[in-house]
């Protein structure tokens, strides 16, 4: 196959305001991201809670209604899929959830859940049974647990079925929602190392969606960082945590625990921001970012920036309009809200 497995243009999900708050503006989830990831390929979509992650995975396969923008699977458009087109979809993209106690019907066996999706996609009755057998082992998980029933599994055994039954439909692309969010730290390596396993033997495509950036450095090839439903940076990730150019990427990377001096030198400079995330129904004049930023210039809340080619990454700030050095420019710079110097 040429060309990307998933082609996402301009997307946007807004959420119109409803009862009495119906005169409110729309919550803008979503606002305008763009990203391609090829075939065999992982791409990091990063960032705090509320920035819009998860919309775009749900977005993406259509539990979500596209409000605006262009989805291409396979070089297919699949923005507003007709019904045999959404029944192809959801065979060939499956989405892995964040909770996976909350995905399993806790009386149905792990063999009966199992089984749903095959019936659903149309897999012959004879090959079923063997398809779940195959499947369950492939995550690490022998016959004895076809008969169990959810509450008798521990959580990272219920995240393992999960991607067993995303597996069982032989999807080419998996959505990962925070599939390791609500697991221990060592479950968690654990299913980081399954998840690299079987994507090189079946030969998957990731969207990768998480808060842990602890978990991307080693996993994802590319890393898109969201804030407030835009992408603020973009590009391989080994560049983004090498020499993050967004003072968001900084500040994000600034934060991440680590248990070395080793890990410590490889950590950007702190990078503080003010206050919280604002609401998607107020997003702030300007850069989404100013309120919060420790370089905001007027002009930054007086234009919203374009995305620029910096150093192999698309980076969303108006520092760098007249070249790649335009962060070091822009922390020169006197911020907002600072006493003159008086020359």
């Amino acid at each position: 196959m040429s060309g990307p497995v998933l082609e996402v243009q301009d997307l946007k999900k807004h959420f119109p305001a409803e009862g009495l708050f119906s005169s409110d503006p729309p919550a803008k989830a979503v606002d305008g991201v763009s990203f391609s990831i090829d075939e065999g390929e992982t791409l990091a979509l990063i960032g705090e809670s509320g920035s819009g992650k998860s919309t775009v995975a749900k977005t993406i396969i259509d539990i979500h209604e596209t409000t605006d923008g262009l989805i291409r699977f396979n070089g297919q458009d699949i923005t507003d899929p007709i019904r045999q087109q959404l029944a192809e979809m959801r065979s060939e993209i499956q989405l892995v959830f964040q909770d996976p106690t909350s995905c399993l019907n806790p009386r149905r066996t792990i063999r009966k859940s199992l089984l749903v999706p095959l019936k659903a996609t149309g897999v012959p009755k004879s090959e079923r049974e063997e398809r779940v057998r195959q499947m369950l082992e492939r995550v690490g998980l022998n016959d004895e647990y076809l008969y169990k029933y959810p509450h008798e599994l521990s959580g990272g055994q219920k995240q393992r079925v999960n991607i067993a039954r995303a597996l069982a439909v032989e999807p080419s692309l998996l959505l990962l929602d925070e599939p390791t969010s609500a697991l221990d730290v060592s479950v968690q390596a654990k299913i980081i190392s399954l998840l690299e396993d079987i994507q090189t033997e079946f030969d998957l495509t990731y969207l990768f969606i998480t808060h842990d950036l602890s978990l991307v450095r080693n996993f994802a090839d590319e890393t898109a960082v969201m804030y407030l439903g835009e992408i603020q940076e973009q590009g391989p990730t080994d560049r983004i945590f090498e020499d993050p150019q967004h003072p968001y990427t900084r500040s994000l990377l600034s934060s991440i625990p680590v248990t070395s001096q080793q890990e410590e030198a490889l950590k950007p400079d702190s990078e503080s921001l003010d206050g919280e995330v604002p609401g998607a129904r107020n997003m702030p004049s300007g850069c989404r970012l100013h309120p919060r930023c420790p370089h905001a210039t007027e002009d930054c809340a007086m234009r919203h920036p374009d995305q620029y080619d910096v150093d192999d990454r698309d980076v969303r700030c108006i520092a760098y309009e007249d070249g790649a050095d335009g962060f070091e420019r822009l922390r020169a710079q006197q911020p907002v809200g600072s006493e003159s110097d008086g020359s």
